[in-house]
């Protein structure tokens, strides 16, 4: 035991100098430390932000339920799209327009056959004959372009003119 006295008192120096050391690199790591801790507090806040001071696990429980919610809502929206695209389909999108004068004692051209097709050239043909005492009208079935009844040549020019128009303006 008095030899252990003797050598901290021949060394207290060197072993004051040691500690110091090892007190300065510990007070380091401390700062070290705690700027980390600082850091990471920082980033939880930014991940939790908004949640209430809930947890981080029921913060990404929270995103993921959002996550389902909009994966579901595209579904729903996707199959509305495809229905519409269907229905869409079926809607008039070609037209074709011709105004004629079928009798020469009237004036201008107050007659007219209109095509009214869908996407599959299925429709309508509609005419209207104007004379002095009458207007008539006709209205005859179109299917994949082709009149089920006979069409007259401003009635085939009109559904012509809808076959090669599309989301165009008709053509007088």
């Amino acid at each position: 035991m008095p030899d252990l006295a003797a050598t901290l008192r021949e060394n207290g120096a060197l072993l004051g100098l040691l500690l110091a050391a090892l007190l300065a690199f510990t007070l380091v790591w401390i700062v070290v430390l705690t700027r980390q801790v600082v850091d990471l507090r920082r980033r939880m806040a930014s991940m939790t932000r908004g949640s209430d001071g809930r947890s981080l696990e029921g913060v990404l429980e929270s995103h993921l339920q959002r996550v389902y919610d909009v994966a579901r809502e595209v579904k729903a929206v996707d199959a509305r799209a495809t229905t519409l695209e269907g229905r869409g389909r079926k809607s008039i999108q070609r037209v074709g327009l011709v105004r004629f004068n079928p009798f020469e004692d009237t004036g201008s051209n107050q007659s007219f056959a209109v095509a009214l097709l869908d996407d599959d050239e299925d429709g309508i043909v509609i005419s209207s004959l104007h004379s002095r005492q009458t207007t008539r009208v006709y209205a005859k079935p179109i299917s994949a372009g082709i009149g089920d009844a006979p069409l007259s040549a401003e009635e085939a020019e009109a559904v012509r003119l809808a076959r090669t128009t599309r989301g165009t303006r008709p053509r007088a």
